[in-house]
């Protein structure tokens, strides 16, 4: 957040060039273009490419954008349904649990990355391994027009508390004491009133998407103030305008930023490091447990009386890991709980399980209907 003023290299446009042409090149493959953007990361890497404060600047400003949008999306009301906060608890517990058996069952083996590895370890990657994809549900259910449909707003009540979960690590992460001052921030509540009438006067256009800049921005560094992650004052200041009729606007508005931005995070996480064989086999390992987690998606929401048609679909949409688990795990490495190379490791998993989740997500209906029966 401080470095956001700085000077542009020369070299920057060519990195985000290359961003844009290989997701481009995975977009024509029918994958998302973050997958692209991780692949230059790595290519860029290879050649001695450094990131930079510029990157590393609209990498975090992406991040903000990102959860002031989830918090502009939350509706309480809706996730209090059983299918969808029981099934998230359920199905992240579940998860965690077996991934960090699996982890631990390798370590005892002696394979690759998993040599050695302990219990605290196993469980910070199973924590960043129990999350499903915003990014790519969210675009899997536009390209489908279905993000209306009742399986879509499952995914999406889903992943919405799933993201709630990722903030409060954020925050937790940040490992500071806050302020005396941080019992001002409960004066947002009432705040939030002069919040909507500002919303009003912006309009339709710029004002509006400044007036969201001001929000995210603003909410983020007054968190930081009181020693607070800045991170979970981007949510909660969109979680109090989120109920105003013009809050799923400004989500659209912001939503073009939001992922511009979180090109340079793809861009830094792909500069951490470039993948082995070892890195890459850990990781065709971790994606052993995609079935497992798409399985324990459809038997939890069929035991919560979804209908197969829509517990199928939605559950494939959710069969992937997550943009999250990268920020949890760069996180962890920042904090010294996870080794570097752990970074290339999820970061090859998250970007694969894309690459395989893709062609399921696509064909969940015909999916459906062949096996309706069983």
């Amino acid at each position: 957040m401080e470095n956001l003023l700085i000077a542009i290299d020369h070299r920057d446009p060519a990195w985000i060039a290359i961003a844009f042409a290989f997701g481009l090149f995975f977009k024509q493959l029918k994958l998302p273009p973050m997958v692209g953007f991780l692949a230059a990361g790595f290519l860029l890497h290879l050649v001695g490419v450094e990131g930079d404060s510029f990157l590393h600047a609209i990498a975090d400003m992406g991040v903000t954008l990102l959860l002031f949008t989830i918090g502009l999306k939350l509706r309480i009301g809706s996730l209090l349904k059983p299918e969808i906060w029981a099934s998230t608890s359920l199905h992240m517990m579940g998860s965690i649990i077996v991934t960090v058996i699996f982890l631990l069952s390798l370590g005892s083996l002696g394979l690759f990355a998993f040599d050695g590895i302990d219990f605290s370890t196993a469980v910070l990657i199973a924590f960043a391994l129990s999350f499903s994809s915003t990014v790519f549900a969210v675009k899997m259910l536009e390209d489908r027009a279905a993000l209306t449909s009742h399986f879509g707003q499952i995914a999406i009540g889903v992943l919405v508390l799933q993201d709630i979960v990722a903030v409060v690590f954020l925050a937790a992460s940040a490992g500071k004491v806050p302020s005396i001052w941080a019992f001002a921030l409960f004066g947002l509540i009432p705040g939030r009133f002069l919040l909507h009438k500002f919303l009003e006067w912006s309009g339709h256009k710029e004002l509006l998407t400044l007036f969201g800049f001001v929000l995210a921005l603003g909410g983020a560094s007054l968190f930081e103030l009181v020693g607070m992650k800045g991170d979970l004052g981007a949510l909660v200041v969109g979680v109090l305008i989120s109920n105003h009729s013009k809050a799923k606007e400004l989500a659209n508005t912001l939503l073009g930023f939001k992922e511009v931005f979180l090109v340079g995070f793809f861009l830094t996480i792909g500069l951490t490091g470039l993948p082995t064989w070892e890195t890459a086999i850990s990781a065709l390992l971790l994606l052993l447990l995609v079935p497992f987690k798409t399985v324990l998606f459809f038997r939890l929401f069929t035991f919560f009386r979804v209908r197969s048609r829509a517990s199928t679909l939605a559950s494939l949409s959710l069969g992937n890991y997550s943009e999250f688990g990268l920020i949890v795990a760069a996180i962890a490495i920042s904090s010294g709980w996870l080794s570097t190379q752990w970074l290339t490791i999820i970061a090859l998993t998250v970007s694969t399980s894309f690459v395989l989740a893709s062609p399921f997500s696509l064909m969940a209906d015909h999916i459906y209907q062949s096996y309706q029966t069983f």
